[in-house]
């Protein structure tokens, strides 16, 4: 519907006209996509690079870029919004950035009432109790000899180097979460959807897992990953406790991992000012966004379309047909390395 219907082929005066159209918010304002990014994401869908996008590209550049952008598959990430962040032994209100965890649950409790998420997932820390992040757990496990700390004067919030192998730098927490505990438990008053999903992480003693999609160690990853797959999600939304933490670490893992990640910041309460900011910047400059819960129902039905979210979609596109690409040439140096081994003359 979008193809020069003169010459079956659209520029990039063109493509950026498509850009100004499929760019804007639900008041119609457009948002300005700078030169440099136009450039990258039309050269995208150029594949021949002869300076146009002709039929056969632009089929492609419908059916798995524009078509996301209008109609996104989202998954709303509620995480660790459980009693002991809140008020129990891990509250969050004592710490530095004194933030209380418990305003996150009215505008989250909002949001499920009134957007139509594709999915909604809540994620628990669920705690061994010799998990290895507890501080009264320290001397369960020896300390490596560079570690700035030992058993003996390590304090709450501390990092220590546990020996392993292989050595794990580890932040000392008070027991929190312990599964099957009123502490591990999600916090009474926050709506818990009848077609929610709950993923459970840190189950491991040995090693912490901050983000919803994978441990510290990236030695495993949760129920998330799969369930996202099968429900085909574009966009995730992420909120809840800690900012700096448990939910900066899942957003960026869910950028890491392909998905256009919204961060909803009117829905989260932290640990640490200058870690909160840091986690801010460090979404933004990976292409995530970051809104507040009043923005969020335009987006997930597609009447509020980001040029950030539509630029990481591109930029995942041109890496997995380069992924692509370069499995296919290594298909075929194999295959041609087989035959010349099949035609050597046998000894």
């Amino acid at each position: 519907m979008y193809v020069n219907q003169t010459d079956d082929r659209l520029s990039l005066n063109e493509f950026t006209l498509i850009c100004r159209a499929l760019f804007r918010n639900d008041k119609g304002h457009i948002y300005v996509v700078p030169s440099d990014r136009l450039e990258q994401m039309f050269a995208v869908f150029d594949k021949n690079e002869d300076g146009y996008i002709d039929r056969e590209e632009f089929q492609f550049c419908w059916n798995q870029w524009i078509k996301t952008i209008v109609r996104p598959i989202s998954a709303f990430l509620i995480v660790d919004v459980q009693n002991d962040f809140i008020s129990g032994s891990l509250n969050i209100s004592n710490c530095s950035a004194q933030q209380n965890g418990l305003e996150v649950i009215e505008p989250i409790n909002k949001l499920l009432d009134t957007v139509d998420f594709d999915a909604v997932f809540y994620s628990l820390d669920w705690h061994p109790s010799d998990h290895v992040s507890f501080i009264d757990n320290i001397k369960q496990r020896p300390i490596h000899p560079t570690s700035p700390l030992n058993a003996d004067n390590a304090q709450v919030y501390d990092t220590v180097i546990f020996a392993g192998p292989p050595p794990m730098k580890q932040r000392l927490w008070p027991r929190h979460c312990v599964q099957d505990s009123w502490g591990s438990e999600l916090h009474k008053d926050l709506k818990v959807v009848e077609h929610g999903v709950k993923v459970y992480k840190g189950t491991n003693p040995e090693v912490d897992s901050y983000s919803v999609f994978w441990d510290n160690k990236k030695l495993s990853d949760t129920t998330l990953c799969a369930q996202l797959r099968l429900k085909g999600s574009t966009d995730i939304y992420v909120c809840g406790l800690a900012y700096d933490v448990c939910v900066g670490a899942t957003a960026i893992d869910a950028l890491s991992a392909g998905y256009r990640t919204i961060l909803i910041d009117d829905c989260c309460r932290g640990v640490d000012l200058n870690d909160i900011e840091s986690t801010k910047q460090t979404v933004i400059s990976s292409n995530g966004v970051i809104v507040s819960s009043r923005e969020v129902k335009a987006m997930v039905e597609g009447r509020d379309r980001r040029p950030e979210l539509g630029y990481k979609l591109a930029m995942e596109l041109k890496n997995s047909e380069s992924d692509l690409s370069k499995n296919n040439a290594c298909r075929r140096q194999s295959q041609q390395q087989q035959q010349q081994q099949q035609q050597q003359p046998s000894q």
